[in-house]
């Protein structure tokens, strides 16, 4: 077993949902966060209230499952962001788990 972690902008977030059931992933959780790149943007920088900080709406999932599942979604993912126009991939990680209960 792994610990599985996907983050994506808000905008993809129907289709990790798509690729977490193509791959057999059906146990999933998931929450909403802000994503933050660096240097600051033009955005950030040009804001009426520069005190004010503010990310891009993203979303994070994890899932604890098995390697060959992950194996899986890990070949979607790469040809999804293949096919991007933008400059958001969808990023994954895979932690392993020593103990659980």
């Amino acid at each position: 077993m792994k610990l599985l972690m996907v983050t994506v902008v808000e905008q993809y977030e129907k289709q990790v949902m798509d690729l977490f059931k193509k791959a057999g992933i059906e146990n999933f959780s998931g929450s909403d966060i802000d994503g933050y790149k660096n240097p600051i943007s033009l955005v950030m920088r040009s804001t009426w209230f520069p005190n004010v900080k503010g990310g891009v709406e993203s979303s994070l999932f994890f899932s604890f499952t098995a390697a060959d599942k992950i194996d899986v979604l890990f070949e979607l993912i790469k040809a999804f962001n293949e096919n991007l126009e933008t400059d958001n991939p969808i990023k994954a990680v895979v932690v392993p788990i020593e103990r659980s209960i």
